[in-house]
């Protein structure tokens, strides 16, 4: 009898085989044939999962934010502010400085991602930033309600900006994941004091 195979489960081992080999030589590097070999897997094996490089780059990202928002649910049971916007902010905001595997991975694959795309329209744009601002705007309105001096939709922006450039940094050797931890609780200290 043949065996059953999982088609989800096989998927994904091909979409993590794909990170995995991004996060270590980065994206641009990344082919069909990388990915099938990291995955032990045959070049037609992935094509039949994923008709084109673009398909497979998509679904990656797709699971980097899953991946993400996974890490930052666990901050918030972690911390107990999984209902207080301050927490969920700053999860939020922490979540993009790589301090971990994980988290250094995420930032490096999303930032070339993002370079990537602006120059190669079939990979598309990622909806990710609009829906994170979007949702840091809910959460800084719910935290500052009645402030006609205050304006969420700006401060989400910044704040978005200030954590993507801090974890560029971080990549980048010009500042260490405490130091960008440490700006980071500064300026949201500044923008929701307690």
């Amino acid at each position: 009898m043949p065996k059953l195979v999982d088609h989800e489960e096989r998927r994904a081992h091909i979409i993590d085989a794909l990170l995995r080999s991004a996060a270590n030589s980065g994206l641009h590097s990344v082919t069909m044939r990388s990915v099938a070999v990291e995955a032990g897997v045959s070049v037609r094996l992935v094509q039949y999962y994923f008709d084109t490089k673009e398909q497979l780059l998509l679904a990656a990202m797709t699971r980097l934010g899953a991946r993400m928002g996974e890490r930052i649910q666990h901050r918030l049971r972690a911390t107990g502010t999984a209902s207080a916007p301050r927490g969920i902010i700053e999860a939020v905001l922490l979540e993009a400085v790589p301090t971990t595997e994980e988290s250094r991975a995420f930032h490096l694959i999303y930032t070339e991602y993002a370079v990537l795309s602006v120059t190669d329209p079939a990979l598309g744009t990622l909806a990710a930033p609009d829906e994170m601002e979007a949702f840091l705007t809910t959460q800084l309105t719910a935290a500052r309600p009645a402030d006609p001096t205050f304006d969420p939709h700006h401060e989400a922006a910044l704040l978005l900006a200030t954590s993507a450039g801090l974890g560029l940094s971080v990549l980048l050797g010009q500042r260490t994941p405490e130091d960008a931890t440490a700006v980071l609780h500064y300026h949201l200290g500044r923008v929701l004091p307690a």
